[in-house]
């Protein structure tokens, strides 16, 4: 397993990769974008996250460490690319499949494919059915084969699921000393994928089969997002109610068995917005309190905007400060965020003047760039001249601002940041 082939230069492939030069491999990034991987080449990262610039850098003056636009041959291909979901939430599988395509011309035998990005239940048996269209010439196990009944003139190749459980933030701790799953699509392949994965990962590694693998990491996101929809039904009904939210949560979680999250403007990220979707496209007549609380999480971003508009009201053309436009604080992700759908949603309806505030990016992102009512600006600024301020993310930098400067604001707190 001396060279490894990782396909997807993301928050996930990047770190991954980075990571797995410093321990000695040869690495061969991939990535579709020529712009990263030319940024990448001269040692700079394209995504936010804390150490990830000083390893890339030394990944790539080691030459431990090359990225390119296509593959090569490697004993371990490493499959990282994202998952999103289409048109009424359905799966789209498309980045997996043309991953496996790219890769299978150099694919040999006895080499290992690891499938990292978070599928549905089924996702690691069409790699396998999509190889055996590609490579005939190669014996591609079936789901829980057992091993006497593999073709021996062939030459054997291993699958299995190795889903990522990392916290944006912590990405670089997290892949090593996180806890692993291994699915293998046979048992010979969980058992190739966890000798590769002891070479790094100092927490303890688990093996089952792909299916199970799967829906693990499904079920973890599908966890937290019911219980994110919990805290969010609570604030919705605490607001009916003239309720403090925060207060009520600090209260019933003084209970040695209740702890309630705290609510916010919706939820965001690859994985919580997302993974309870693949759950109820796979069962949808078993899943409905999954549903109920995507349904749930998906509405909160409106009931803000409502908010927000009724507050408007008060004036002929307020100016809005809409502070964070990332998913979670102190990180630059804005995948699935609901505070850029919040931000757009009010420029859309020319609410007001809005002030963007994110202090983890250089610029606005192209979903708001179209928008000529919004104006990217500092934390100071925005504060100063806004008649509204809408606080989206509890980012570190505005625990900092002082609140002396919010006396005569309309404040939203979706946070609890200022209760």
């Amino acid at each position: 397993m001396g060279k490894i082939c990782v396909v997807g230069l993301g928050y996930i492939g990047l770190p991954t990769a980075s990571l797995l030069a410093t321990k000695g491999f040869q690495v061969h990034g991939v990535d579709c974008l020529k712009e990263i991987v030319d940024s990448i080449k001269n040692g700079k990262v394209h995504i936010y996250e804390p150490d990830l610039d000083v390893l890339v850098k030394s990944a790539v003056n080691s030459g431990h460490l090359q990225v390119a636009t296509q593959p090569e041959e490697a004993d371990v291909f490493v499959i990282a690319v994202p998952t999103p979901f289409r048109d009424e939430h359905k799966p789209d599988l498309s980045y997996v499949e043309a991953a496996t395509r790219e890769i299978a011309p150099y694919i040999k035998s006895g080499d290992l494919i690891v499938l990292e990005s978070t599928s549905p239940v089924g996702t690691t048996e069409k790699i396998a059915q999509w190889l055996r269209h590609e490579r005939p010439d190669l014996s591609i196990p079936f789901y829980k084969q057992i091993d006497y009944e593999k073709d021996k003139n062939q030459g054997q190749v291993f699958i299995a699921h190795c889903p990522e459980r990392v916290l944006p933030g912590c990405i670089l701790r997290e892949l090593i000393e996180n806890d692993r799953i291994i699915g293998g699509l046979d048992n010979s392949s969980a058992q190739k994928a966890l000798a590769f994965y002891q070479t790094f990962v100092h927490g303890q590694i688990f093996l089952t089969d792909c299916r199970t693998a799967e829906m693990a990491k499904l079920t973890e996101n599908a966890f937290r997002d019911v219980n994110i929809a919990f805290a969010n039904e609570l604030s919705l009904i605490c607001d009916k109610l003239e309720i403090s939210v925060w207060e009520l949560i600090d209260l019933a979680n003084r209970h040695p068995r209740v702890n309630i999250l705290q609510p916010g403007p919706g939820v965001g990220g690859h994985c919580i917005a997302v993974d309870p979707w693949f759950i109820v496209d796979s069962a949808p007549e078993q899943s409905k309190l999954i549903h109920a609380a995507r349904l749930v999480n998906d509405n909160k971003p409106k009931y803000i905007i409502e908010k927000v508009i009724q507050k408007a009201e008060r004036f002929k053309k307020p100016v809005i400060a809409c502070l964070g436009l990332a998913f979670k604080p102190d990180i630059d992700d804005l995948r699935e965020s609901p505070s850029v759908e919040i931000v757009k949603t009010l420029a859309k309806n020319r609410i007001g003047e809005i002030l963007a505030v994110e202090p983890h990016i250089k610029q606005l992102p192209l979903a708001l760039q179209q928008y000529p009512d919004i104006i990217y600006t500092d934390t100071s600024q925005a504060v100063q001249q806004a008649d509204i301020i809408l606080l989206l993310v509890d980012h570190k930098a505005f625990k900092l601002i002082d609140r002396n400067m919010l006396n005569e604001k309309i404040v939203i707190d979706t946070r609890g940041m200022w209760r």
